[in-house]
């Protein structure tokens, strides 16, 4: 009998990130993205908190990193979340700029040449690669990265 396949029945539950000040990263992500917080709180020291939209749980945040990212170590290369249309994804890129935070490649663009799909990449407080999208709304623009996709190179 052949084992059986999850893939198919597999789906993201929640990505759970270390960050070395709670309190900045919960205003950032609440501000930003505006997740609603589900729950924080504290441990043997270690201070912790859950954010989520809808009731559903997205995001854990666990304040036990001294440094910033590093993009250079092995791990995490950037947190993609979609949203349902362009105008989310400019209005998330509003609030950066709000923040006087500019993203990368200085706005929305396609994840790769002759894409549709719309991309902002851009970092938190801790240098953690993020990336709100769109499926539609980028058709037409010209994408920063010839012959890769946009996100592999922020």
């Amino acid at each position: 009998m052949p084992a059986p396949t999850l893939a198919p029945d597999i789906t993201p539950g929640h990505v759970g990130l270390s960050v070395s000040d709670l309190d900045r990263s919960l205003a950032f992500y609440q501000d930003i993205l505006a997740l609603e917080l589900i729950q924080v709180a504290a441990h043997d020291g270690q201070r912790f908190a859950f954010l989520g939209a809808g009731g559903r749980l997205l995001l854990t945040l666990w304040q036990q990193s001294a440094d910033a990212f590093d993009p250079r170590r092995a791990g995490l290369h950037h947190l993609a979340l979609q949203v349902p249309t362009l105008d989310a994804v400019q209005a998330v890129e509003a609030k950066l700029r709000a923040r006087g935070l500019t993203p990368h490649y200085d706005g929305v663009v396609p994840h790769q040449e002759g894409a549709d799909s719309a991309a902002l990449f851009f970092t938190d407080p801790d240098g953690i690669r993020l990336e709100v999208y769109s499926p539609t709304g980028a058709a037409g623009r010209a994408a920063p990265v010839a012959g890769a996709p946009s996100c592999g190179f922020f």
